[in-house]
């Protein structure tokens, strides 16, 4: 988990057009290595911190949403930067609006949130090489294996 001290974190795009924060440590961070991910990102695998949306601050600029498919037919919607076009941050249909999947290469300190666990492995390049120590599964996982409690109960309380 991150540590509570680096926040809050800010991010942004490329062009700088688009500023925001974070304004607690994130749920859970993904790395994800699914097919999908790969070709959205166009690398080997997506880096993704999870936090409730309105944990996230926007400081400059208006984010737009973009609608695209997704592997589990649900779709997701992408926030660009309109100028730049960088992706910062996705709504996932399944855990809708109010969490943010933000894309860790976007904020400041990068380094501060390595992956908590390495999902969908089952089809990582294989030339990536995971760290141990570091939970990996094959395809998805329940939140309650992995996640520390704190954390659960934060999705709790957005769920209800």
């Amino acid at each position: 988990m991150a540590d509570a001290a680096a926040f809050p974190m800010e991010g942004r795009c490329t062009c700088g057009a688009v500023r925001f924060r974070l304004e607690s440590p994130p749920l859970f961070v993904h790395c994800c290595h699914c097919r999908w991910c790969q070709r959205e990102i166009g690398s080997a695998f997506a880096l993704n911190a999870m936090i409730e949306t309105d944990r996230v601050t926007q400081l400059q600029g208006k984010p737009e949403p973009v609608a695209i498919p997704s592997e589990s037919g649900k779709g997701q919607t992408i926030l660009r930067c309109p100028a730049c076009r960088i992706a910062l941050w996705s709504h996932y249909a399944g855990a809708g609006e109010k969490i943010a999947f933000v894309r860790v290469g976007t904020l400041e300190d990068p380094d501060s949130l390595p992956p908590d666990i390495h999902i969908y492995t089952d089809s990582k390049q294989p030339w990536v090489v995971l760290p141990p120590g570091v939970p990996t599964v094959p395809e998805y996982y329940r939140a309650s294996d992995y996640w520390p409690a704190e954390s659960l109960e934060r999705r709790r309380a957005r769920k209800g």
